[in-house]
């Protein structure tokens, strides 16, 4: 699955940004969301203090190495948890 995080630092607090291919379930996205805020509060960051972003795109406007994501063998055909 493609994932690709950034984290910014807003003000002193983090700012996570997380890209994945649209389609990914709700559930996922709290397991994420939930584990993400888990490492900051072991680092000593409140949990409220966590701000998160998960951006969805399509394959179609994702590609890796000259080549879209939906047009890979391998990648079109992994799906979205």
């Amino acid at each position: 699955m493609g994932v690709v995080t950034h984290l910014l630092l807003v003000i002193g607090l983090p700012l996570v940004q997380i890209s994945v291919w649209a389609g990914m379930s709700t559930e996922s996205k709290r397991k994420i969301v939930k584990e993400v805020t888990k490492a900051f509060e072991e680092i000593g960051i409140p949990k409220e203090a966590v701000e998160i972003i998960i951006y969805e795109a399509p394959k179609t406007n994702w590609a890796s190495g000259g080549e879209l994501h939906s047009d890979s063998e391998r990648l079109s055909k992994m799906k979205v948890p």
